[in-house]
């Protein structure tokens, strides 16, 4: 057994593990076929509502249904 510092494949290219995954996920929905592909992307949708508190009173709620918006209330 050599003394060789072992490491992964994803960090000698560069990239982080979650930078790894995010493009083998990718490269796994363009492969799939009908109809895993349109089950996959209706899996993919989300949403949530946020509500902000002031004096232990909760103010209106807002739907987010994309992340671009989730930050801007």
């Amino acid at each position: 057994m050599s003394g060789a510092p072992v490491t992964t494949f994803w960090r000698l290219a560069g990239m982080s593990y979650l930078q790894y995954v995010n493009r083998a996920a990718g490269s796994v929905r363009t492969a799939l076929k009908e109809p895993a592909k349109s089950k996959l992307a209706a899996q993919g949708e989300f949403s949530y509502k946020i509500a902000s508190w002031q004096t232990g009173v909760q103010g209106e709620k807002t739907l987010i249904t994309s992340l671009s918006t989730a930050g801007t209330k």
